[in-house]
C-alpha cells in the first residue's frame, strides 16, 4: 500500500545553519538501505556510529534518528539519546537499547513508538522509500536542559538553540 503524497524535505535543510563536522558509521552506508540489523522486525538494533570534529565550545551531544517520511504531518522520531559528555565521540552497535548503560548524564527520550530506546525502520508495507536521518548534535553546554520525559519535539526545540553543530548520516528503507 502506497499512501500518495511528496517526498518531504530534509528537514536538516530548514533549520537555522550550523556548522557541520564528520560522522561514520560501520553499520549505516551515507544514502544506502540500512542493514537488517536497523530494522524493527528485524534486528531493532541502534547502529554503531562515531563522529569527530565538532566545533569548538562543544560540551555534551545528543543523538537523534528521524524519519521525515513516514505518513504524519511530523514524520517519525525513532531515537533521541540526550547529553552525551564531550568526550564521548562513538556509541557501539546496540546503545539504543533499552536500559542500556550510556556514558556520563546520558539518558534516552521516548521515540514516537513509546519506548526510551531505539526504534528500528518501520515503514508501512509497500510505502515509498524513507529516509532515516542519523544526526549528532553538538550542544554548547552540559546538559539540553530536558529529563527524560520530554517528547522528541521539546528536544528539538531546545537543540534549535542551544545547537553548535550537525554530523548527518541518513540510511534508507522500504519494506
Amino acid at each position: 500500500m502506497s499512501i500518495e503524497r511528496p517526498v518531504a524535505p530534509n528537514p536538516y535543510d530548514l533549520l537555522p545553519a550550523t556548522e557541520s563536522f564528520s560522522i561514520t558509521s560501520t553499520d549505516v552506508a551515507e544514502g544506502q538501505p540500512l542493514n537488517d540489523d536497523q530494522v524493527a522486525a528485524a534486528g531493532n538494533t541502534s547502529p554503531q556510529l562515531s563522529w569527530s570534529g565538532a566545533p569548538e565550545g562543544t560540551r555534551s551531544y545528543t543523538v537523534t534518528c528521524f524519519d521525515p517520511d513516514a505518513p504524519t504531518p511530523s514524520g517519525f522520531w525513532h531515537w533521541v539519546l540526550v547529553d552525551l559528555p564531550a568526550d564521548c565521540t562513538s556509541l557501539p552497535a546496540g546503545a539504543g537499547a533499552e536500559g542500556a548503560t550510556l556514558p556520563g548524564a546520558a539518558f534516552m527520550c521516548r521515540n514516537d513508538g513509546g519506548p526510551k530506546a531505539f526504534m528500528g525502520a518501520a515503514p508501512p508495507e509497500g510505502d515509498m522509500v524513507h529516509r532515516y536521518y542519523f544526526v549528532v548534535h553538538a550542544v554548547g553546554e552540559d546538559s539540553l536542559g530536558v529529563d527524560s520525559d520530554a517528547s522528541p519535539a521539546v528536544v528539538s526545540f531546545n537543540l534549535a538553540f542551544k545547537t553548535l553543530g550537525r554530523a548527518i548520516l541518513h540510511g534508507t528503507y522500504q519494506h
